[in-house]
């Protein structure tokens, strides 16, 4: 009886860590952006931005209207950042850190 219990457990468990990421919070931050910069295939002007994470998938707003989107991925860092940043590399967005925060948002190449 005790091995049926235990392995209950364990499948629950693992239906909850599948789950859970499910079920998380977008993620919602204003950041400025301070050159022109292009995010997936759109160009994106500068100016201040709601970036709005939604497990993988970045949506970019200017008031209520999507500027950019693309999908992604969270990396995790060895230090939080300083403050809320757009990085780019040759006028391409490659990654998105936030303030207080170890993980980012790492946009492919």
């Amino acid at each position: 009886m005790k091995r049926q219990s235990l392995l209950a457990n364990l499948v629950l468990a693992g239906a909850l860590a599948v789950a859970v990421p499910v079920f998380a919070k977008p993620m919602s931050t204003n950041v400025p952006i301070t050159h022109d910069v292009k995010v997936g295939q759109t160009d994106v002007k500068a100016g201040d931005y709601r970036f709005l994470i939604d497990g993988n998938h970045l949506t970019i707003l200017k008031g209520k209207k999507t500027v950019a989107e693309a999908d992604g991925r969270w990396e995790d860092r060895s230090t939080k950042a300083p403050y809320n940043s757009v990085v780019s590399d040759n006028g391409k967005v490659i990654e998105l850190r936030f303030e207080g925060k170890t993980s980012v948002f790492v946009l492919p190449q």
